[in-house]
């Protein structure tokens, strides 16, 4: 073995063993490079962490839905990637992840506001998610369970938690609830 596949070799079997941990870690990378950049053209001062809901009670209520299907999938998203699997608790919380998937993807079709008043590339991701969702069930009811695994992490990465971080870029919504400069 080459002294350049051995140094690369953590990286490597990271890469093959949680490839979406490669994923989120370059992706949060890439939320602090924008953000401090949009931060720093705008001048807006120190950021600080506060929480204020109250813009939650002033939104539309597919917008409100469209949060509460967000911040509900990631949660129960967050329980099944952390516990146990095949049990009948994982089984009830996936068809709640299900529901509540579709629930935010449904609701991002009545919402625009990132170009301006036409759809964006996030319509696509929640179209495809429309499209896998069913997938990944039909994969574990095959007992395919790489398959459902894969389908059912992928949303989970690219639907929540990349759609996710970018809904928190100053001056968005998300952005507001948590923060201020």
């Amino acid at each position: 073995m080459t002294a350049l596949a051995q140094a690369s070799s953590p990286l490597l079997r990271l890469r093959r063993q949680h490839p979406y941990k490669l994923l989120m870690a370059g992706m949060v990378i890439l939320y602090a490079v924008i953000s401090h950049t949009m931060l720093g053209a705008e001048d807006m001062g120190p950021v600080q962490l506060r929480i204020d809901l109250s813009p939650l009670l002033r939104i539309p209520p597919v917008l409100q839905a469209h949060i509460a299907g967000a911040v509900l999938s990631f949660i129960i998203g967050s329980v099944l990637l952390l516990g146990l699997k095949g049990n009948g608790l994982h089984r009830a919380l996936g068809y709640s992840w299900v529901g509540a998937m579709t629930v935010t993807a449904v609701s991002s079709f009545w919402l625009t506001g990132l170009n301006g008043d036409s759809y964006s590339v996030i319509h696509l991701l929640s179209g495809w998610t429309l499209i896998v969702l069913p997938m990944g069930l039909a994969a574990a009811r095959r007992r395919n369970i790489a398959a459902h695994r894969k389908v059912m992490t992928g949303l989970f990465m690219g639907g929540l938690m990349i759609a996710g971080l970018f809904s928190f870029l100053p001056g968005r919504l998300m952005w507001h609830l948590f923060f201020t400069a």
